[in-house]
């Protein structure tokens, strides 16, 4: 073998091996890089919800005049009891979508992903939820939201991000919404964070609610949820008919100091007025002893409450939890 041969020899694994060297580099460099694009947890799946937690909320709605724990101000609270029950029967509401920040309330959800085609990058995450048939979109690329002029909609304009585990999102350009079944209202200026988080088989979906307008402190609401592996969303067909015939353009409503059924929940469950009336001091546990200085309304003659609400609801509290009977 010549000299020359030799070192060609050695030359050509010198570039082998440098070339192998790149190689490893670059694979490494595609490694890192799909870690860094897939999500942490896969949400995909059609999800049921569970109704075990405020039940009476979510299906049979709400009592009127029942705001007790909601951080709402004044201004919320006179858009509460000037709310009529009847405001659902008219055709423009009938079919009215529930904003995104309420929909968790209530109805089975499926989810899946949006991902551009050649690099498999996540563009976005999608949520159908079966009232209505709301769809959603919640941007995971890195796009900014939009300014503030920009059109607000009921599903509003969703951007999110993984934190190890729990896809965090943020919503804007809301159209107004509620809280609450019964009144409460949420204005179009509120923004909304949520947390997705995925134990095993089950979804909490935890809504905060940050509003300048109608709240005096964050609302936050959680939601849980299990996977179905056999089950499948159905459509939900919606048309306005005219359910009672009204004067043109009626909206029903009560002036202040006219809704004589505000009084009802307190009277029912023997809990102060006051109390009843919400706002952010109702929600802690130090609100107890301002709550045993006022008195619940009085009972109309010859009102009979059902019975298993008579017993004052903290003294019950009291009674089951007090240190002998654990």
């Amino acid at each position: 073998m010549s000299i020359n041969n030799i070192k060609n020899m050695g030359r050509d694994f010198r570039n082998n091996h440098r070339m192998g060297t790149i190689s490893l580099i670059l694979a490494a460099g595609l490694l890192l890089q799909t870690v860094a694009v897939f999500p942490a947890t896969n949400l995909t799946g059609v999800w049921i919800a569970n109704y075990s937690e405020d039940w009476p909320d979510r299906i049979p709605g709400p009592e009127l005049g029942d705001y007790a724990g909601l951080p709402l101000n004044d201004a919320d609270r006179l858009r509460a009891q000037s709310w009529d029950a009847s405001l659902i029967a008219l055709p423009e509401y009938q079919c009215r979508r529930h904003p995104s920040d309420y929909a968790n309330s209530f109805a089975d959800i499926r989810i899946w992903e949006e991902r551009d085609f050649a690099t498999q990058q996540l563009l976005a995450i999608r949520l159908h939820h079966f009232a209505w048939q709301s769809e959603r979109w919640i941007w995971m690329d890195g796009r900014n939201h939009p300014p503030a002029y920009a059109r607000h909609t009921t599903m509003g304009f969703s951007t999110g991000k993984w934190e190890g585990h729990v896809l965090t999102v943020h919503t804007t350009h809301l159209k107004e919404g509620w809280l609450r079944r019964n009144g409460v209202a949420r204005s179009d200026q509120a923004t909304v964070t949520e947390h997705f988080i995925r134990h095993g088989n089950y979804l909490t979906w935890t809504v905060v609610v940050n509003d300048p307008v109608y709240l005096e402190e964050p609302f936050i609401r959680n939601r849980d949820y299990s996977y179905s592996t056999d089950q499948q969303l159905m459509p939900y067909t919606c048309e306005s008919v005219v359910e009672m015939v009204r004067p043109q353009g009626y909206i029903p409503h009560h002036l202040p100091g006219t809704n004589k059924f505000l009084l009802e929940f307190a009277i029912n469950h023997r809990i102060p007025y006051e109390a009843a009336m919400g706002g952010a001091n109702t929600m802690y546990p130090e609100y107890q002893e301002e709550y045993r200085k006022l008195t619940p309304p009085p009972l109309p003659e010859g009102h009979q409450a059902p019975e298993f609400l008579l017993d004052n609801f903290f003294e019950r509290l009291d009674r089951e939890y007090r240190p002998e009977n654990n």
